[in-house]
């Protein structure tokens, strides 16, 4: 019997919480606060190199079990001298602006002002050489707060559809970043099937308000894995059995630190940009949820979209990608075999469900090799099988989990037709019954628009990898829920070079315990977010003309 979940949207409700000022201001200096989760690194007041100033007289804590079950809201993630959870005396840091006062900056304005097609994606005039050595220094100076905002997001991660301290830290930077926003989004529609209600996606317009506008994600969910990173003890984790072990922590930090740029020079962009820190990622279709509530449709609506991933199996420093599918569909699912139980000495009086289950496992191992072109790719993989709970007692039923991919909707489907027939014949040859359940939102393959890469995104990521050009790379059979944003709207997906092999090794795969993140990249990451949005703007502003 074949089960998809029906379910009904529910429009989550929106919650404006930031406050919009003047642009420019009138204040003699802009101060941004930026409020860290805990006060793990800093025991006790230092001072760094500018443009932070550490402030603040914090307490060194103790992990608990009871960490899991922290409850942050944004007003106490932003009061420096609350007590959250027994944290006192949050440390703030403060970024002073370069031009007080001001939200104008003369080399975005220069740049804005060029006409020539090249000046988006190349550095052969002056102005654009400019903007990229500009944004390239001002990275740099906010890698303190990147280091400490990815280190205070590592310690303490969360699920998906269950990111409330995450989307605090988010809605604080923002609000004392001057930067409005809405929150509400990416809520939970299958709570019978995910824990967690959802709602903790955050939404931020830098800019006009109005056309060209280009959309900038990042993910913000933690996965269900134990953390044995070795050499990072003084931020591991501090939530039992969770772990950033996709670098989902990095991602927010590096669309902040971009947040944290655009936003200074807010008043020379010519256009929108769009910030969405998505949550649910890892399974739970984050992005369709705020694809279906609108993330995409409001004014302005986006015509572009960027998201970039940390990638442990290529060097530091480089980026890579390629146009057409660079990510794969996938679907998950479930088998529930049911046979007839009894005892292990009788079991011709039984329909043994653990040797059915088996079979299917076999059976569904030609299922790649005998039903597709040898010129097409498709994974099946089985990841789990229970059964039974005494060695003298055949079970009546047995579970299996597992997966397809696939970097075709068409093949999926193939792929998904195919495990029905082969599961529900196999059951039958043994009598017994089966019943399939699937996972409540299967994921597209990630498509890069091949116009928008060759014709501009392939130039860009060039102007910031460290070798001076993009990097071409396979397709992968991991998936990504930022399939959705792509499905609707030009984009493209980077890959960020994180593989340094430094201690700790940051040389393992994504979703690995021993998952580290070089912190050496992450200026890297907001220079391309940077430049992909102001350059974007710049390339659609000149087309639209």
């Amino acid at each position: 019997m074949f089960i998809r979940n029906s379910v009904t949207y529910r429009t989550a409700e929106r919650i404006k919480v930031g406050v919009c000022r003047n642009r420019g201001g009138t204040m003699a200096k802009q101060i941004v606060t930026i409020l860290s989760l805990s006060s793990f690194l800093c025991p006790s007041p230092v001072e760094t190199a500018l443009p932070f100033k550490f402030r603040g007289q914090s307490t060194t804590t103790t992990a608990t079990d009871d960490d899991d079950d922290i409850d942050l809201n944004p007003s106490s993630v932003r009061m420096v001298d609350t007590e959250i959870d027994g944290f006192t005396g949050i440390p703030t840091y403060h970024i002073h602006s370069s031009q007080p006062g001001s939200r104008r900056n003369a080399v975005v304005d220069s740049f804005f002002a060029e006409t020539s097609p090249s000046t988006a994606t190349s550095n052969s005039s002056v102005t654009s050489l400019q903007l990229s050595n500009m944004i390239k220094q001002k990275a740099n100076e906010i890698s303190d707060f990147l280091v400490y905002s990815r280190r205070s997001l590592h310690q303490h991660p969360e699920l998906m559809y269950q990111e409330q301290a995450t989307s605090a830290y988010v809605q604080s930077v923002l609000r004392e970043l001057d930067i409005p926003f809405t929150t509400g989004w990416g809520v939970n529609t299958v709570p019978h099937r995910i824990d967690g209600p959802g709602g903790y996606g955050v939404v931020a317009d830098i800019g006009t308000g109005q056309q060209p506008c280009v959309l900038l994600r990042a993910d913000m969910d933690a996965l269900p894995i134990v953390e044995r990173t070795e050499g990072v003890d003084e931020f591991k984790s501090r939530n039992k059995g969770k772990m950033h072990a996709c670098g989902h922590d990095g991602h927010t930090t590096m669309l902040l630190g971009a947040a944290t740029l655009l936003k200074s020079m807010e008043d020379s962009i010519n256009g929108t940009v769009r910030l969405v820190f998505q949550p649910a990622e890892e399974g739970g279709a984050g992005a369709k949820r705020m694809r279906e509530e609108g993330v995409l449709t409001m004014e302005p609506k986006p015509q572009q979209a960027f998201a970039q991933h940390l990638w442990p199996t290529i060097p530091s420093g480089t980026i890579a990608s390629r146009p057409g599918p660079i990510l794969a569909a996938a679907e998950r699912f479930e088998i529930l075999v049911a046979g007839v139980g009894g005892h292990a000495a009788m079991p011709h009086l039984t329909v043994d469900p653990i040797v059915v289950a088996s079979s299917m496992v076999m059976n569904l191992q030609t299922l790649v090799s005998r039903n597709l072109s040898p010129l097409e790719s498709g994974v099946c993989s089985i990841t789990k099988f229970e059964a039974g709970d005494a060695f003298n007692v055949i079970p009546h039923s047995a579970v299996l989990r597992g997966t397809i991919r696939a970097l075709s909707m068409d093949t999926l489907l193939l792929l998904q037709k195919r495990v029905q027939h082969v599961v529900e014949t196999t059951a039958a040859v043994h009598g017994a019954n089966v019943t399939i359940t699937y996972s409540p939102d299967f994921y597209p393959p990630t498509i890069n628009d091949p116009e928008l890469f060759n014709s501009f995104s392939k130039d860009v990521a060039g102007l910031v990898a460290d070798n001076g050009q993009l990097s071409d790379i396979e397709p992968t059979m991991g998936a990504e829920d930022f399939s959705f944003i792509a499905e609707s709207v030009p984009s493209t997906f980077f890959l960020l070079g994180q593989g340094s092999g430094k201690a700790p090794d940051t040389s393992y795969g994504l979703h690995h315990p021993h998952f580290a993140l070089d912190e050496s990249v992450l200026p890297r990451g907001v220079q391309l977010h940077v430049n992909v949005a102001l350059r974007a703007l710049h390339k659609l502003a000149n087309e639209s003309t």
